[in-house]
């Protein structure tokens, strides 16, 4: 039986695996103009059936680094579409290091569960949600689920033991809020039809007034509300909720807040007054490999009262210690197996400062609006009539030969342009349905573009556009 271990081969791969990150690393601080197809050799090699005999680590290494090359890579600087990590390259080395000793946080862990506690206090200061505690996920969907169980349990305590019985609780969020909230509903057996779709101003947030009338509604119908959750960056326009306000509303209604990807602005100062009553929150959550810019997978999820999670979470296994009452991470987490997913952001305010960090999503913010002004200084060019919230963008463009007032071919146009983008390859934009229109959705999270590429991007769509229309 042989070893599983590289050994004498170690060095040699190391220094191997080191030499392809570094290069593609030197490739990621330059945009393509095109997007390399699969080779046939490659495509021979990714259909072959299960290996049974070892083979060299450092081919193997070589055919991995160009499946890589050859995927759609959100750390690439001219990709612009949906909400994902940039690769932050710390943090890829933090991931490294976390997975090479890989400890388990499900039970203390030592030292490595004191960087989880550390990450997260250092995120509750750099968001200013102070006091908080917390941990991390796999992602804003798990983060979610989480805090609304504990808010479940809060509404209808015994719930999680004895089911809802003959109650019904509801749930509101904005007409836009992220699909995890409705299905977070439907696994914690609050049923997606008992989610409230609360109307929304002219800037996208949902609006105050039409809340508190659809919680006195259900009051007055036996209905429990059970949690309100404000959207701090929606995903179509990135639009943050008024939270403070909604806090007024809530009162002992649990407040979760949704900050997966927008919630980073709230540390920079061009942005950080859109969440004025963030601190007012029961829970937040935040995925760091969006807007904080390291790998997947890194979401972390903030509560001022942890006990509540307990309450929702906690179980005495008989091979789980419980010495002195202590509390475990599986107590409140969802997870039982959980790796150390705050290394990469430890590393990443470490190395970088808050002040770096924060410099990044200010350098985003203002891409967009630069895409913005752009777009809206020309007449070609259709924007949303809100101005940008956060660092999403959505446009059209509307060639000469369509005229301005027929939908329908603008609708088709835009649709199609989108995919011509895509085919060829020198921005990647994802399309998006907004009030029943086509729109282009531009996004901005990564600390590697540039306002060089912003330019690029307004010309290659009109440029794409305009060939399409006379095609």
């Amino acid at each position: 039986m042989g070893s599983l271990s590289l050994g004498p081969d170690r060095d040699r791969v190391l220094d191997h695996a080191a030499h392809i990150v570094s290069r593609m690393w030197a490739e990621f601080d330059v945009a393509r103009d095109t997007q390399p197809e699969t080779s046939e050799e490659l495509a021979l090699l990714l259909a072959e059936g299960l290996p049974q005999d070892p083979s060299d680590p450092i081919a193997a290494l070589d055919i991995a680094a160009e499946a890589l090359d050859s995927s759609l890579t959100q750390a690439r600087p001219r990709y612009l579409a949906y909400i994902g990590s940039s690769g932050l390259e710390i943090g890829a080395l933090g991931d490294l290091l976390a997975h090479s000793h890989d400890p388990n946080l499900a039970l203390d862990a030592g030292s490595a569960s004191d960087i989880e506690r550390q990450t997260i206090s250092w995120l509750g200061e750099f968001l200013g949600y102070h006091n908080a505690q917390g941990f991390f996920t796999s992602g804003g969907t798990v983060s979610n689920l989480t805090a609304l169980a504990a808010a479940r349990e809060k509404a209808l305590p015994q719930s999680r033991s004895t089911g809802m019985g003959s109650h019904t609780l509801a749930l509101y969020c904005s007409a836009e809020a992220h699909y995890s909230v409705t299905r977070a509903a439907e696994i914690l057996g609050i049923g997606g039809n008992n989610v409230r779709s609360i109307d929304i101003d002219s800037q996208r947030r949902l609006k105050p007034d039409a809340l508190a009338r659809a919680i006195e509604i259900d009051r007055s119908a036996g209905v429990i509300p059970m949690a309100v959750v404000a959207t701090a960056g929606t995903t179509l326009t990135g639009a943050v909720d008024p939270i403070g306000e909604i806090a007024d509303i809530c009162g002992d209604i649990w407040l979760h807040v949704d900050g997966a990807y927008g919630l980073p602005a709230a540390a920079t100062h061009s942005a950080g007054s859109l969440f004025a009553g963030l601190d007012r929150a029961d829970s937040l959550s935040i995925d760091a490999h969006k807007w904080l810019f390291v790998p997947k997978a890194c979401s972390a999820l903030l509560v001022k009262k942890p006990e509540l999670l307990a309450r929702a979470f906690s179980h005495n296994e008989a091979y789980i210690p419980h010495e002195h009452g202590d509390t475990n991470a599986v107590d409140v987490t969802l997870e039982y197996s959980r790796p150390l997913r705050a290394l990469k952001l430890w590393l990443a305010f470490k190395v970088h400062g808050a002040q770096g960090m924060r410099d990044g999503v200010d350098a985003n913010l203002a891409q967009a609006q630069l895409l913005y002004t752009l777009a809206h200084s020309a007449p070609d060019f259709d924007v949303l009539e809100s101005i940008p919230q956060l660092s999403t963008v959505p446009l059209r463009h509307v060639p000469q030969s369509i005229s301005a007032a027929d939908s329908s071919r603008i609708n088709a146009h835009n649709a199609a342009l989108q995919l011509a983008l895509v085919a060829d390859g020198r921005i990647y934009i994802s399309p998006a349905q907004i009030d029943g229109n086509t729109w282009l959705r531009p996004c901005f999270t990564n600390f590697r573009t540039t306002n060089a590429d912003v330019q690029v991007a307004f010309d290659v769509i009109r440029e794409v556009s305009n060939a399409l229309a006379s095609a």
